[in-house]
C-alpha cells in the first residue's frame, strides 16, 4: 500500500504561531504578566531512548521551545522560560530536568508566577488535567509560587488544525515539491478548487483493497481452517482420553503412558 510519512511537525510555522497564540492569551491573565515564567512541561522518555535508540525527541523539543520562544519575542513578549520533562515512572533515568524537582527548585528562587506549558502534548487528558492542574500546582504553591497558570492544549484550536491540514496536503504528490515555509505562500499553491484533483490522482495510484475473506492457496477460508483447527484439537482430546481409559494406544506402545496391565 502506497503510503506518506510526515515525521514530525514541531517548527510547523502554524503549530508554533498556535502555541504563542495560547500563551500570549494566558500571559494577561497574570497581575504582571512580565514577571510570569512560561514552564515548559514535556512528556518524558527514558534517557536510553536518546542517547542509545538515538531518538531525535529531546533536540525537537528543545528546538521547538526556543522557535515559540522567537515568536513571543516578536511580539514584545520577552519572559524567562524554561523546559522541563514530567510523566516518568519506573526506576531507570529518564530526560531531565524533572518537571517536580524544577517546580521545587523555581520555588527555593523566588519566582512566584509561574505558567505551566504542555508542550508535548495536543490534547487534554490525565497528565494535562491530573498531574499538572492538580498535582503539580499543589507543589507550586507548596513551594512558594503565588500566582499559578496553565496554558490548554492545542485541541481543535484553529491556527493549529489548519497547519496539519497544509502538512497532509503538503505530502501528496509533487505539491510536497513546491511547498515553502511562508504560510501565505503555501496555500496559493495549492488552491481549494485543485484540492480534489490533487487526491483523485493520489487515490489512482492504490492498488484496491483485498476481499473481506481471504482466500488461502490450498483454497480454505481462515474461518474454515479455524473450525478445522478445533476439530483437530477435540479430536486429539477423545482420542487421549480413551487412551488413558482403556490402557492401549500410541502413546502406551511408544512407552509415554505406562501401561495399566
Amino acid at each position: 500500500m502506497q503510503h506518506t510519512v510526515i515525521p514530525s511537525w514541531y517548527q510547523r510555522e502554524g503549530y508554533i504561531k498556535a502555541m504563542a497564540n495560547l500563551i500570549e492569551k494566558e500571559l494577561e491573565k497574570f497581575d504582571r504578566p512580565e514577571q510570569a515564567m512560561i514552564f515548559f512541561s514535556a512528556h518524558g522518555v527514558p534517557l536510553a531512548y536518546v542517547e542509545e535508540a538515538g531518538d531525535p525527541y529531546k533536540a525537537e523539543m528543545e528546538e521547538c521551545v526556543d522557535l515559540i520562544i522567537e515568536e513571543l519575542e516578536k511580539r514584545k513578549i520577552i519572559n524567562a522560560y524554561t523546559l522541563a520533562y514530567q510523566s516518568r515512572v519506573g526506576p531507570v533515568e529518564w530526560l531531565k530536568p524533572y518537571t517536580d524537582e524544577t517546580i521545587i527548585e523555581l520555588g527555593k528562587k523566588g519566582v512566584k508566577r509561574l505558567l505551566a506549558v504542555p508542550i508535548s502534548f495536543v490534547s487534554e487528558h490525565i497528565e494535562t488535567l491530573e498531574e499538572i492542574d492538580v498535582e503539580y500546582k499543589e507543589l507550586a504553591l507548596k513551594s512558594g509560587i503565588e500566582k499559578w497558570g496553565r496554558v490548554p492544549a492545542l485541541g481543535c484550536e484553529s491556527t493549529f488544525i489548519s497547519d496539519l491540514a497544509d502538512a497532509v496536503i503538503e505530502s501528496l504528490p509533487y505539491v510536497g515539491a513546491m511547498a515553502v515555509s511562508n504560510l501565505e505562500a503555501r496555500q496559493s499553491l495549492v488552491p481549494l478548487g485543485s484540492v480534489e484533483e490533487l487526491l483523485a490522482v493520489y487515490d489512482s495510484k492504490r492498488r484496491e483493497l483485498p476481499p473481506p475473506v481471504m482466500v488461502w492457496e490450498w483454497g480454505w477460508t481462515r474461518s474454515a481452517e479455524t473450525w478445522n483447527g478445533r476439530a483437530a484439537m477435540l479430536a486429539v482430546l477423545v482420542l487421549l482420553v480413551l487412551e488413558v481409559t482403556t490402557g492401549q494406544g500410541f502413546l502406551h506402545q511408544w512407552g509415554v503412558l505406562p501401561s495399566l496391565h
